[in-house]
């Protein structure tokens, strides 16, 4: 049996210039973990956290708020996108069910948990680089096309 996980790819438009380009001021949060090889990840559940009587979103919602301190009235969830991911860990299969959420304020302040050591707001080409996984790196290629578009 699949480990399953939900998580949320958060952005914020900074508010900016009106000379930048729309895609100038868009930011993805990354949160660096404070185990293994502390990679770089948007908000998610690290094992099969969807607890009975609880959806998928309603758990993704609840890992956001533990590992960064948002709460979910801080975002507005984009209606329409949902992508699942399937990768290997440490000999299971690992499904991450995500969805896209806009910060409405770009400057609320993100706490972490102690599952984190780190996060980062960052530009797609720095959040690609720092994803490192191929499946990453086009999901958040394909958010930033929805978003641009």
């Amino acid at each position: 049996m699949a480990v399953r996980a939900c998580g949320l790819i958060i952005y914020r438009r900074l508010q900016s210039a009106p000379s930048l380009k729309v895609t100038d001021g868009i930011e993805y949060l990354l949160l660096q973990t404070s185990y293994g090889t502390h990679h770089w990840t948007p908000s998610k559940g690290d094992v099969c956290h969807v607890d009975p009587g609880e959806d998928d979103l309603q758990t993704a919602f609840w890992e956001m708020q533990e590992e960064t301190g948002l709460q979910a009235s801080q975002l507005t969830l984009i209606e329409g996108y949902k992508k699942e991911l399937h990768y290997p860990v440490r000999g299971k299969l690992k499904a991450v069910i995500y969805w896209l959420a806009e910060m409405k304020d770009c400057n609320t302040e993100i706490k972490l948990s102690k599952e984190h050591q780190a996060f980062q707001w960052m530009k797609l080409e720095d959040a690609c680089k720092f994803a490192e996984y191929e499946d990453m790196q086009a999901m958040l290629k394909e958010v930033h096309q929805s978003i641009i578009s």
